[in-house]
């Protein structure tokens, strides 16, 4: 179940670690809509296959498929996106879907069974979500730290390039500017 959250965690990772910042593009669209429209495309196969069952079963076997569904929508998205804001967003609404779908499966239990499987899916949706919100912490502060480093490393070079006059200089600042970035 945590799998599709990793997942998630080491794409956002990936892509922020790299300092990576696009523009969504007309083929990212294209991508996206294409991943909504298959996700809703089996989607609408699940229920179907669904339908053909009765009682807690059919509860669960819906359950399942909307979690499928969100699941694919939410990653695409994100994917679209392509901010940590809505990787985490996904993985938060990833792990509602799932926590509906674990509901819909305790339904069918009685007694403590039910209470346990209950009190099960909550404090996996709240260990989910908190996942989510910390390691969106942690990689903002990891970018904190690189731009920091960066920066304190470009003061560095700064202060080198005053040791020389003239044409040394210049060159000095232009070679520190382009290693930088700046």
């Amino acid at each position: 179940m945590r799998t599709p959250h990793m997942i998630l965690l080491l794409a956002a990772a990936l892509l922020w670690a790299a300092g990576h910042a696009r523009a969504a593009t007309p083929e990212a669209k294209l991508a996206y809509q294409q991943a909504r429209d298959a996700a809703g495309a089996s989607y609408k196969n699940a229920r179907a296959r669904c339908d053909a069952i009765t009682g807690n079963p059919k509860d669960i076997c819906v359950a399942e498929a909307k979690a499928q569904r969100v699941q694919a929508e939410e990653s695409a998205r994100a994917r679209y996106e392509d901010t940590l804001k809505a990787f985490t967003r996904a993985r938060v609404r990833i792990a509602a879907a799932n926590y509906q779908r674990d509901q819909a499966r305790c339904a069918g239990m009685t007694g403590n069974d039910k209470d346990v499987c209950k009190a099960q899916a909550k404090v996996t949706l709240v260990a989910a979500e908190a996942d989510a919100r910390a390691d969106q912490k942690t990689i903002e502060a990891r970018n904190d730290a690189r731009a920091d480093k960066l920066s304190a490393a470009y003061r560095v070079e700064m202060e080198k390039c005053d040791a020389f006059a003239g044409a040394a200089k210049d060159q000095c600042v232009s070679a520190a500017r382009t290693a930088f970035n700046r």
